[in-house]
């Protein structure tokens, strides 16, 4: 389980996220959408402190954090529990395929590297990239830095995947295959919670138990799928629909 209570954060004097509340059940597929500058990337950011909010508490699993008052024993534990899934794909440009998935396992899981070696090829094999162990990220396509990067998270077996618009960077021709990953990931991955940054529409209806709608640093509205595309309450959830034309994927 993943719940967060009025989160609030600002830079400097913009308030980016105001008192923002989400529940999201093991396993769960959570689709964030919204306007650039709604706060959805910054959420996404708090929940793994690559940000440190300003307020609200934040509970994955059995560990809860306040963050006013936490230490870096919880922002440990936290991270240990979640992964990253960077839309500019954050690979180590000095080390290989193998050596960027084996980083974590061994850096902050503390694994053997000869066991780490053998589940990073394993995500790497599942990601169909057995044949690009030893190749660095400037030897690689964005698509295979992308599919790598989801390999990364995968190893690290954690609570909770985030994912920051992981097809923003992509030629138009890699997205479908990228969407189509992720949809697997999620078919897959029974205990594993996934949050989802995205502004790929037909995606989000086809893999998302619910999909959440930010604006201005507010969780404006959420619901099913069918709820939020097809029954949308709030007018502002309905303006941002309206202008936004699905495009359909072949994943």
């Amino acid at each position: 389980m993943l719940e967060i209570k009025n989160i609030k954060k600002s830079f400097g004097n913009k308030q980016v996220l105001k008192d923002v509340s989400l529940s999201v059940q093991t396993g769960e597929v959570i689709v964030i959408l919204g306007p650039s500058g709604s706060g959805k990337t910054t959420l996404l950011r708090c929940i793994n402190f690559l940000e440190r909010a300003d307020g609200g508490e934040l509970t994955i699993s059995d560990k809860t954090v306040n963050f006013t008052k936490v230490h870096k024993k919880d922002i440990f534990e936290i991270r240990q529990k979640t992964a990253f899934v960077f839309q500019n794909y954050n690979l180590f440009n000095n080390k290989t395929a193998i050596g960027n998935v084996m980083e974590g396992l061994v850096v902050a899981r503390k694994i053997p590297k000869s066991k780490a070696a053998e589940i990073a090829k394993h995500h790497l094999d599942e990601m169909g990239l057995a044949d690009k162990y030893d190749c660095f990220p400037s030897q690689l396509s964005g698509g295979q830095q992308q599919r790598v990067a989801i390999a990364r998270a995968l190893a690290l077996n954690p609570d909770v995947i985030l994912f920051d618009e992981p097809t923003s960077a992509l030629d138009p021709e890699l997205i479908g295959e990228t969407l189509g990953i992720i949809k697997k990931i999620a078919s897959a991955q029974n205990n594993t919670t996934i949050i989802i940054v995205t502004h790929e529409m037909s995606f989000a209806q086809g893999v998302a138990h619910k999909v959440v709608f930010m604006d201005d640093g507010f969780v404006v509205e959420e619901g099913s799928p069918d709820d939020i595309f097809l029954r949308p309450k709030k007018e502002r959830t309905k303006q941002f629909l309206s202008r936004i034309s699905p495009i359909e994927y072949n994943i």
